[in-house]
């Protein structure tokens, strides 16, 4: 049982790092392209791409330091 809980706690943090990485590129990038036609520059896309990126990139970084954080915790001895 132990076993289960612990294959289904993996497969939720890879869906949690997949949705932090994913959901904000997609945002912005669908942003940049209706930015794009409705005001005729199409060039924006990218930019907006690149910070959706960042985002994600910050987002995955801020979930890992703070399970880090956490584990380490968790592995000292209390007094």
């Amino acid at each position: 049982m132990k076993n289960r809980r612990s294959v289904f706690q993996a497969f939720t943090m890879i869906i949690q790092f997949s949705l932090n990485m994913i959901v904000p590129i997609v945002m912005c990038t669908l942003l940049g392209v209706w930015i794009g036609e409705k005001f005729e520059m199409p060039a924006i896309t990218i930019p907006l791409f690149l910070m959706g990126a960042l985002a994600g990139f910050r987002n995955i970084f801020m979930m890992a330091k703070k399970i880090y954080q956490d584990d380490s915790k968790k592995d000292q001895p209390e007094n």
